[in-house]
Parts: C-alpha cells; structure tokens; sequence
C-alpha cells in the first residue's frame, strides 16, 4: 500500500492550497512521516464557500429518489474500495486493519440508511378549525452545512454528517482531521465517482480555528455539524449561537459501566475489555468508569486485569494485533499524567501503567481500581487505554457515581434483574444506555448526549432533522 498524499476537494476539482501550502502526516506506529496533507487558507474556504452555495439550489431541488439513487451509489463504490481504505486508515491512525475494515463498512450502511432517509422527509397535514381551510407543514433543505470531524474514527464520523446533509438536500463543507486526512478523502471521492454535482460535497484541511471561526459565522453556512472535546465544542455552538445557526454537538464523555452482583460476569469481563481497548480507548462512547458491586468486585477485577494483559498490542497492519498505538504522541503525557495522580491518591494500580518501547506511541492497557473521585481521571475523560474499577454497594450509590459528572453521553449495564434494569433506563442521565450487549452506533439508532456531551443526535430517523427547516403553510380556499 502506497499512502497518497491528500488534496482539498472544492467545487468537483481536487487541487492544492492556493498558497501551496502542506501539513506533515505520521505514521503512529513509526513516528514515520508518510505524506502529506494540502492546508486550506481563507481563498480556499472562500472557493468551497462559493462552490457550496453555487451548488446548493440545484441538489435541495434534486428530487429525493434520485438523491437516493446517487448515495447508494457511494456506499456501493465504499465497500467495493473497502480493503485498500482500510489500510490507508491503519497507517494514518494505527488502528488495527479489521477495525479499520469494519468501519469503512459501517460507514456504507449509514450512506444507505440516510439514503433512505431521503425519501421519508414527511411533511404534516394539521386539521384545521374551520371549513376551508388547509394546514400543512413542509420539509426544506436549511441550506450549505460546515462539518468538523475528529481523527479517531476518521470515516465514521463524516459519514454520519455528510451522508444526512445530502439526503436532506443540504450542500456540505467538510473539513476533516489533518492527522487523517487520507480516508475521509476517500470516502468523499465516493460520492464524487457516483455523480453528486460538483459543489455539492467540499473536503479542506488546515488550521482548526481559523477553518471554524471563518465558516461558522459567514451568512452562507445555515447550520453546523461538530464531533469533539466539549470545550471546543461549547467555543463553537456559543458562534454558532450568536449567528442563529442550527448546530447539532457530539462531545466528549465519561462513560459509567454499572455491574450488578446478578449479572452474568464473565460475559461483563469479555465483552467490556473488547470494548474499553478497541480503538486504543480513543472512542467518546469507549466505557471508562467501571462501577462494580461489592460480592463481585474483586472477581470483576482479577478478571478484567487478565483480560487487559491478554491484549496483543503492535502495529495495525499486523493481522494478529488486537489494539495498536494513540494516533498522537500528546496523549502519552496526558494519559501518564492521570495515572500517576490516581496512584498518589490512593489508586491501585493492577497492571499497565506505562508507554511501551520508544518508537511509535504505543500504551499499555492499563486497569486502576478504588480510585478516589478527586482523581483527575475520574472526573476528566482519559481517552486512551485505561480503565477504572471502583466498588459499590447499593443501586442508589451506583446511580449517584454514574450521574455525578456533568458529561452523559454513552452508559453501559450488566444485571439480570428487571426491576434495576427499568431503574436504570429511567434513571441514569445519559443520551445512550446500553445494557448487557453492546447495542450503540448502529445506523438506525440514535447516537447523541445530553449535557456536556452534547446537543442533537446523528443516528436513527431523527437524525435528518437538523439538517431541515419546518415551515408551514395554511391556506383559504
């Protein structure tokens, strides 16, 4: 696999910065430079601001079949290209090659569920008061959409947005992560080889700030779409206030996992290690706060800790690898900076702990139990491979720690009691709950927070929503 360099992708044309300017891009598991990325300046944004609105009349009056019609067609050319972006994604990234795989796939399945979508904008007919009189609402295309994306799930996270701002009729400006850029290239050049009108789909990189502080104000962006830590995103849906524009936020978290003494254990153990260290733990949903009752503590912690030392951790292009390098050096720091503070308060380090080697950012699955909750890391999301298993005893206390934060993204249960379960769904503030499986991120489903995790959800069919304006209509025959 040859990395390719990335160009900026403006009214149908991939070209470079008009300054010439590029980014460097690295290859996790080396520290390698492997290609670099065009970085947009403002007449670039001003080009794809141009081309998006020039665009946008002509694909909001497209009708929604053949929207239909041309995103299916971008999911196909998705999954027939499936194998050689995933090996673009694990060399950016340094996740492992079936993860990466998996998540190219996935990103084809939420093309074809917001394609879908397309043909389902329903308006309303509202009986009116009085003879004569007809009531409808209508559903609009609100207009060009700025996204921003992060680099752990590098597809997955442009997919949600562009694939609902097209079925809805919205043309898009993507800027997407400079640490990988590669493949949200590809994914775009999807859309471009299916026949979206030029214009329609814009792909830049450069400058985080300066890309969010220009678009998000200019009167052509009608509405925002951002993936990332909650101050950011607060900075960005505060600009996004002052200009009235509609702003959906996926933020960060700080998932609890609450493990009851009636729960089946061993699959508690399995399933959740799986999914604390897919991705390196670099996931916002990834489960963080484990909250275990006291008669199955120390099991669940014994357990855990050799499901954690079990993990074979190398490059992603390794088929045996099962959780590679952090995408970026400044979490090593960070990461070793939570858990040295743990330790000093008290923390029980049971294995991991430290970077493994000195090339490439690899870290060791790391597992803490009976941390105190002044720690930083029980109150700041980690977003690495690190886990923390604290006891309790009762339901009420479980509920207490898993609600204390202001964060209430994703949660996670294990029990085999109805009775806690239905406790659980009512109670526990979070705009995700899973319990005993693991059932977030499908395309039909809502994925979304509530608090500082978020505003909206970018899953399942109300998803579409922010991406429409409802206006209605009333009329005297």
């Amino acid at each position: 696999m040859t990395y390719p360099d990335t160009q900026l992708f403006i009214g149908g044309t991939w070209r470079a910065a008009q300054d010439g300017r590029t980014i460097p891009v690295l290859d996790p598991a080396t520290e390698e430079e492997i290609g670099r990325v065009a970085h947009a300046g403002i007449p670039d944004l001003d080009a794809a601001l141009e081309a998006a609105a020039g665009a946008f009349p002509g694909w909001a009056g497209t009708g929604a079949f053949n929207r239909y019609k041309l995103m299916r067609r971008a999911a196909e050319l998705l999954r027939e290209r499936s194998d050689a972006i995933a090996a673009i994604m694990t060399a950016e990234q340094g996740k492992p090659l079936g993860q990466s795989r998996l998540e190219v796939l996935g990103g084809a399945d939420t093309i074809d569920w917001f394609a879908e979508e397309a043909r389902r904008t329903y308006g309303q007919v509202i009986p009116a008061r009085q003879g004569g009189v007809t009531q409808i609402t209508i559903k609009q295309p609100v207009g060009p959409v700025a996204a921003f994306t992060p680099w752990n799930f590098p597809i997955n996270q442009v997919v949600r947005k562009l694939s609902a701002a097209l079925a809805a009729g919205c043309s898009i400006i993507v800027k997407a992560p400079e640490e990988t850029p590669a493949s949200p290239a590809e994914l775009i050049r999807c859309f471009a080889d299916a026949g979206v009108p030029d214009g329609v789909v814009n792909l830049v990189y450069g400058d985080p700030a300066e890309i969010s502080g220009y678009l998000i104000p200019h009167p052509i962006i009608r509405k925002i779409s951002f993936t990332g830590s909650t101050p950011v995103g607060k900075q960005l849906a505060s600009l996004a206030g002052a200009h009235m524009k509609k702003a959906t936020m996926e933020l960060g978290g700080h998932a609890p996992v609450l493990i009851f003494e009636d729960a089946d254990i061993d699959k508690a153990i399995s399933t959740m290690a799986a999914t604390k260290f897919r991705n390196a733990g670099q996931v916002c949903v990834s489960p963080t706060r484990f909250l275990v009752q006291d008669g199955v503590a120390d099991r669940f912690v014994d357990g855990f800790t050799e499901a954690a030392k079990a993990i074979k951790i190398g490059a992603g292009s390794d088929p045996e690898t099962e959780m590679g390098p952090l995408a970026n050096e400044r979490r090593i720091p960070a990461l070793q900076r939570m858990i040295e503070d743990a330790i000093s308060k008290g923390a029980r380090m049971t294995t991991g702990g430290k970077r493994i080697g000195n090339q490439g950012w690899f870290f060791e699955p790391t597992v803490l139990a009976d941390v105190p909750t002044n720690a930083a890391i029980m109150n700041e999301e980690p977003f690495g491979p690190v886990a923390v298993i604290n006891r309790f005893d009762t339901v009420d206390a479980a509920l207490a720690e898993a609600n204390r934060l202001p964060f209430g993204l994703a949660s996670y249960a294990f029990t085999s009691s109805a009775a806690t379960a239905h406790r659980l769904e009512q109670e526990v503030r979070a705009g995700m709950l899973t319990m005993n499986h693991i059932g977030l991120a499908l395309p039909e489903v809502p994925f979304g927070g509530i608090g500082d995790s978020g505003i909206g959800t970018e899953g399942g069919s109300d998803a579409i929503e922010a991406y429409l304006d409802t206006r209605f209509v009333t009329r005297l025959d």
